[in-house]
């Protein structure tokens, strides 16, 4: 895979990003505005969107959107209305990166509660089906259009203590599936999951307290790849599963 990309890599695409105020959402914001693309964040966090908003003017990116959303509690409507502002601002949507994850605590099945589960699985597989599905119009008169899942790897290979997280997270990677062999009569749209593996994330902070932090890849080290499945690199590729292990070899 390239690792080098064009400054216009992604020139005149538009591309929502889901929990864009910190982690993986907000590197990849940057980095799509650094190459072009004009940049719609989601978070339920006015603060952490307001200063990822101004990060991305003060690169020099193309102006962005910052939208609050709290995918918990959002319903149609709120989808609806996400994909019509989009619409009203942009004309055009050429992708969407789902970054938005939740995380209770690594614990036993018998310590899991009902609502941690429907909680987990509503952000986690609900929010993105059906953010994805209210933007599907948008996405199918894109000229190319990629949707991301970022994901994590319990979601293939089930472990003690992951429970709902891990379930959720499988969800993710049936719905991908489901979307490609749906989507296959449709040669300009494409719909992928990636798991990036041990990177320096707020995420992999919480779900792997005890890691050393030295170990893992830096979220830098992830943005070609994200480049890759978001520009027209990746084109005809769609319903994959993209495994990755960043980390630098010790020595």
């Amino acid at each position: 895979m390239k690792t080098e990309f064009a400054q216009d890599a992604l020139a005149g695409r538009v591309i929502l990003i889901t929990g864009a105020s910190q982690g993986i959402g907000r590197e990849a914001a940057l980095a799509f505005a650094r190459h072009g693309a004009s940049v719609v964040l989601l978070s339920r966090s006015v603060r952490g969107l307001e200063k990822v908003y101004d990060e991305v003017v003060a690169i020099g990116g193309p102006e962005p959107a910052a939208i609050p959303l709290d995918l918990l509690s959002a319903g149609e409507n709120e989808f609806n209305n996400l994909a019509l502002t989009i619409h009203r601002e942009f004309g055009r949507l050429d992708g969407i990166l789902h970054c938005a994850s939740h995380f209770y605590a690594l614990s036993p099945l018998t310590n899991q509660g009902i609502e941690e589960w429907m909680n987990q699985y509503r952000i986690n597989t609900v929010a993105r089906f059906a953010l994805t599905r209210a933007c599907l119009p948008l996405l199918k008169e894109a000229p190319d259009a990629s949707v991301l899942f970022v994901g994590e790897h319990h979601a293939l290979y089930p472990a003690a203590y992951w429970g709902a997280f891990g379930a959720s997270s499988a969800g993710q990677a049936y719905l991908v599936k489901v979307a490609a062999d749906e989507w296959e009569m449709f040669p300009n749209l494409r719909v992928n999951l990636m798991l990036p593996g041990p990177v320096n994330s707020p995420q992999r902070n919480r779900t792997h307290p005890g890691e050393d932090k030295s170990e893992r890849a830096d979220l830098a080290d992830l943005m070609p790849h994200l480049l890759y499945w978001m520009s027209g690199d990746s084109q005809g590729r769609s319903g994959e599963i993209v495994e990755l292990d960043l980390r630098k070899p010790r020595g």
